[in-house]
């Protein structure tokens, strides 16, 4: 049993009690709809994209049409309606189940607050080129910087940002540098750095920049941090999940990937068999 008698502070409690404060906006009776300092129905609507809006939602700042375009982009490039990648599955399984799209979308983003895919691997990823950023400030070469890495990973390039299974290459990069090129974007000091991580592992390990990497330093770039890179990708996958959603719940129920006892493999304590009365 603990002994220490010390009562919590409750004051900050009872400050909030029976009342909701927001930084952020709200609705105000007869005067309007406010976020982040904009009247919504004035200032925002027909003036900025959706897009903006969900940026500032998750930033607290409202970007300018330039940037917006380019974070489309790249939800664009990172929600297929392949339901072989993982969060889609999950879409897919739940519309042969006959579930709403709502819930089916929801599940699917929450599936890619992973360590593989999705919204916290971009986080990571920040991390890692705004680290490795730090690192070339104090001397390190680029290739000193993989090598360190490596050294931590088993001296594999299992850092976040590059590599990619199943596929060498990313073809998504090729599509946002386009993207951004059309945009007036130049190359920064972090994705400069960034391609030259790529270049070393291309000739020492034979592995490539992947698109999060590409995303990671693009954003550094633009002074963003792990965290609010991380916040505004949390539903860069729902348009793939609702497709591969869709997908199924218009055909029979319970035809996507069934399975059979005998196509599970179990690898548990043997079974024992139950005697006879």
């Amino acid at each position: 049993m603990s002994s220490n008698t010390e009562k919590p502070d409750t004051d900050v409690w009872d400050r909030n009690r029976g009342v909701i404060r927001s930084s952020k906006g709200g609705w105000f009776a007869g005067k309007g709809v406010f976020s982040h300092g904009y009247d919504m129905m004035n200032d925002l609507v027909g003036n900025v994209s959706y897009m903006q809006v969900m940026l500032m939602n998750a930033t607290g700042r409202l970007p300018d049409k330039q940037f917006a375009a380019w974070a489309e982009a790249v939800y664009i490039c990172l929600s297929w309606p392949d339901p072989r990648i993982w969060c889609n599955q999950i879409g897919a399984l739940a519309g042969s189940s006959g579930t709403s799209a709502v819930s089916a979308t929801v599940a699917g983003i929450l599936s890619t607050d992973s360590k593989a895919y999705g919204a916290r691997p971009i986080r990571e990823g920040v991390m890692f080129i705004q680290s490795a950023r730090q690192k070339q400030l104090q001397g390190f070469t680029a290739g000193e910087i993989v090598e360190l890495e490596c050294s931590q990973h088993g001296g594999k390039p299992s850092f976040m940002g590059y590599a990619r299974p199943l596929a060498k290459g990313d073809e998504r990069i090729e599509a946002l540098e386009r993207t951004a090129t059309e945009l007036g974007y130049t190359t920064g000091a972090h994705l400069a750095l960034a391609y030259e991580i790529e270049q070393y592992l291309i000739e020492h390990f034979n592995e490539g920049m992947n698109v999060n990497g590409y995303i990671a330093a693009f954003l550094s770039d633009l002074g963003y941090t792990p965290e609010e890179a991380y916040r505004m990708s949390a539903c860069i996958v729902a348009s793939g999940v609702t497709a591969c959603y869709c997908d199924t719940r218009d055909k029979t129920a319970g035809t996507f990937l069934p399975l059979q006892c005998e196509d599970i493999e179990y690898r548990g304590k043997e079974l024992c068999s139950v005697p006879e009365k």
